[in-house]
């Protein structure tokens, strides 16, 4: 008697293989993803700035966001504008270790000052200084308690502008409007709520005065001024970022005044808001000179090094197609659905085939069956406690009692049939018994 069940035949890596690379890819980009998320946590938060860069979009005003990972041609970037949510530069944040710190925490995350300048020097640069804690953008309630101490914030003033009198300046009411003539002469008016403003040497105010300006064009430190090689040697700073952020564009004519003043800094250029930590901006016109080229690494692919390429090439090819013949495909007509119905139909024509001992064979049909069937039924764990003929009864009793008392009718019958029973009579009961496995088959 033939036995009713196949392994088929698999190919490919081993399965412990695939999992172990599915875990590796998962865990990178879970990495990347929880990164992401931070940072777009940070920017569409009240004090971000990705309102701003819709607001600049929706009025024909080319921008958009930067955080890093690929060079920008800087001939294209009419301004920079850089938000700076670090209080201490080149100095690495310390991790809160509890939700009163986190709160209570003034920086957000890391920047160098080499960077920073960097960038200043090379294109137009607005600095968007800090000034609320993480509780504002925890808790979106804008509370004076939230505020960054200003000898922090006037440290980081000083760093990136050289001067070392800044000095910052806060409204005496809950909101300080400031006056601004826009390019078509109209007259708007910013309103800030707790309003920064600052004072400093060399500073020229853009919207305030001289004493207390919210904007104005700062000198960059004079070992990063001008050497005449086109460096920058001024750049923008914004002392309230409520000014240009998602909190403070909502605040009198504070949208109007963030689109009319950037709108002026550009010609046809892109105004980029950027979070990255280092300076992608590269010049055109200055390429970098590489130490080595392309004819460097074709000469590993001339003689003789050819002769051992083609060597290898042809060694790889003989191992796939020895590989592909050993551990082919599945092969389909053995692992198709209905293969368990095609091995009956095999032995059922081999028993009328045979002479002879047909009893016998029905018998050991019927057992090997009933295993086939629980393996399918119950899975490997659970075939072998019920291969047994009883135990398969007592299942079938449980949960089908209408075809429980005909499966032993059918079994009885089998057991009953002499050692050379007619080929037609083996083949009758084989029928009847496959006709109720099959229908107990469905059913579960």
């Amino acid at each position: 008697m033939s036995d009713t069940t196949t392994t088929p035949r698999s190919g490919g890596p081993r399965i412990e293989y695939l999992v172990i690379a599915a875990v590796c890819v998962i865990a990178l980009l879970a990495f990347w993803y929880v990164m992401s998320q931070r940072q777009q946590t940070l920017r569409s938060s009240p004090s971000g700035l990705d309102g701003l860069q819709v607001w600049l979009t929706s009025n024909d005003i080319t921008s958009y966001n930067f955080a890093g990972g690929w060079p920008i041609d800087q001939t294209t970037v009419d301004l920079l504008i850089l938000p700076v949510y670090d209080t201490a530069l080149d100095v690495a944040r310390t991790p809160p270790a509890s939700k009163e710190e986190y709160l209570l925490q003034s920086d957000e995350y890391d920047f160098a000052t080499e960077a920073v300048l960097t960038k200043a020097q090379t294109v137009p640069t607005l600095f968007v200084m800090p000034k609320w804690r993480s509780g504002m953008r925890l808790t979106g309630i804008a509370h004076p308690v939230l505020l960054i101490e200003p000898g922090k914030i006037t440290d980081t003033l000083e760093e990136i502008t050289g001067s070392g009198a800044a000095e910052l300046v806060y409204g005496r009411t809950p909101f300080t409007e400031f006056s601004y003539r826009a390019t078509d002469g109209a007259t708007l008016t910013a309103r800030l709520y707790a309003a920064q403003m600052f004072r400093s040497q060399g500073c020229d105010p853009i919207i305030g005065t001289s004493e207390a300006m919210i904007l104005g064009s700062c000198p960059l430190p004079a070992d990063a001024q001008s050497d005449g090689n086109g460096v920058r040697d001024r750049v923008l700073v914004l002392s309230d970022p409520d000014l240009l952020n998602n909190h403070g564009l909502r605040l009198g004519d504070n949208a109007q005044i963030a689109a009319d003043f950037l709108s002026s800094q550009t010609d046809e250029g892109n105004i980029v808001i950027d979070y990255s930590r280092t300076s992608w901006l590269r010049d055109p016109f200055q390429e970098p000179v590489r130490e080595r080229t392309w004819t460097d690494l074709s000469r590993f692919f001339g003689p003789p090094f050819l002769i051992l390429w083609l060597g290898a090439g042809f060694l790889f090819t003989l191992f796939l197609w020895r590989a592909a013949l050993r551990y082919g495909p599945v092969l389909r007509e053995r692992a198709a659905s209905g293969s368990g119905k095609a091995l009956a139909i095999e032995a059922r024509a081999r028993l009328m085939r045979l002479s002879g001992q047909d009893g016998a064979l029905v018998h050991e049909y019927a057992a090997a069956r009933i295993s086939a069937v629980a393996a399918a039924l119950f899975g490997p764990s659970h075939a072998r406690h019920y291969a047994s003929e009883d135990e398969f009864l007592n299942f079938a009793d449980r949960q089908h009692p209408g075809e429980a008392a005909r499966l032993r009718s059918v079994l009885a019958e089998i057991r009953r049939l002499p050692a050379r029973a007619h080929a037609a009579e083996a083949i009758h009961l084989i029928d009847e018994f496959e006709q109720v496995l099959e229908q107990i088959t469905h059913d579960a």
